[in-house]
């Protein structure tokens, strides 16, 4: 008989501590669900995190957790599942922990296609250390260590992702509990690394940021939430869809201007090129919606099912030897 779990099972008896307001909590929640929904065991799932705020998240989960050093999870957490590929293994992560110190680890376990779930918690800014501009800050974001405004151009964390040839990226907003936990069960089941960008709101250092695309009064006009293989639909009354324009993407209303449901464009998560993707994914809410939900889900070879194999091809191809007899093989030379 199959296992089924629920939220409370992944819950730690740790007592959270965020601020209170702060958007972790939401994705806190959404992560226990979704965890609960994708049927794997406690003791058969690993939660790693680097240094930052959201990387307090492994202590509230009732699973296996590793608290590393800054910017290095997504490297224990290749390790993690390399060395035990049947965990489920998360890394809770930062804009500041895995895009700034921990950047080359990041597109590199991307790279790989490592099976790894990575939760990028985005609110543009370093909260843990009190307030400075982070990789992910608009320029001329004013902040404690930007007091004039930064004068350099922020990543964009799905341009990095896909850039990085990456085969899932994914977009939620913290306090929409209703649609996360779907999303993270995706990501889950997903084999090889997904990112899901989370954007969020720190109620201290950079409250309200996100305010033009996650306000309930403006929410539904200024973003989209995409499902495969379903057309590309928005709007308070669900009458603005996605056109094609020329190379561009453009918004219209359906039934204005000779537009009809079937001149919108269709989402295919599915598609190998990234082209479509990442003309959705950088969409900013501006003349076009912030895209939300699963951007691309694209099937490849993962890294640590590639290693396990290539190691079982090795050992049947050479007897099993001890590490002493592994040492001394080869060109040894003795020193008297």
């Amino acid at each position: 008989m199959e296992q089924t779990y629920q939220p409370k099972d992944f819950k730690s008896p740790q007592q959270v501590r965020w601020c209170p307001g702060c958007g972790d909590y939401g994705v806190l929640n959404s992560l226990h669900k979704a965890m609960s929904e994708l049927g794997v065991a406690p003791h058969n799932t690993a939660v790693i995190s680097g240094i930052g705020c959201s990387s307090r998240l492994p202590y509230y989960m009732n699973t296996y957790g590793f608290h590393t050093i800054h910017g290095r999870g997504a490297a224990i957490a290749t390790g993690v599942k390399v060395a035990s590929p049947k965990l489920s293994v998360w890394l809770a992560t930062g804009d500041g922990d895995s895009l700034a110190i921990g950047g080359n680890h990041f597109i590199h376990a991307v790279r790989r296609n490592v099976d790894i779930n990575i939760l990028l918690m985005n609110n543009k800014i370093y909260g843990l250390t009190k307030g400075q501009y982070s990789p992910t800050s608009d320029r001329g974001f004013v902040s404690k260590s930007s007091p004039f405004g930064t004068v350099e151009d922020p990543f964009r964390p799905a341009e990095l992702t896909l850039g990085a040839r990456g085969n899932f990226f994914a977009r939620i907003i913290d306090t929409d509990v209703k649609n996360a936990p779907g999303v993270l069960l995706q990501a889950a089941r997903h084999k090889g690394a997904s990112v899901t960008e989370v954007i969020l709101n720190c109620v201290i250092f950079n409250d309200g940021i996100n305010d033009k695309i996650t306000a309930r009064e403006t929410r539904s006009d200024r973003t989209i939430f995409l499902h495969h293989g379903e057309k590309m639909i928005f709007g308070k009354d669900n009458n603005k869809g996605l056109v094609g324009d020329g190379f561009n993407l453009k918004a219209v209303t359906v039934g204005e201007d000779g537009y009809t449901l079937d001149d919108v464009l269709t989402h295919d998560a599915h598609t190998v090129d990234s082209t479509l993707h990442l003309k959705l994914a950088l969409m900013d809410g501006t003349n076009l919606p912030v895209a939300l939900g699963v951007i691309r889900d694209v099937e490849a070879p993962t890294y640590d099912a590639e290693i396990e194999a290539q190691i079982e091809s090795v050992k049947k191809k050479k007897p099993a030897r001890s590490l002493r007899k592994f040492l001394m093989s080869g060109e040894i030379w003795e020193v008297k």
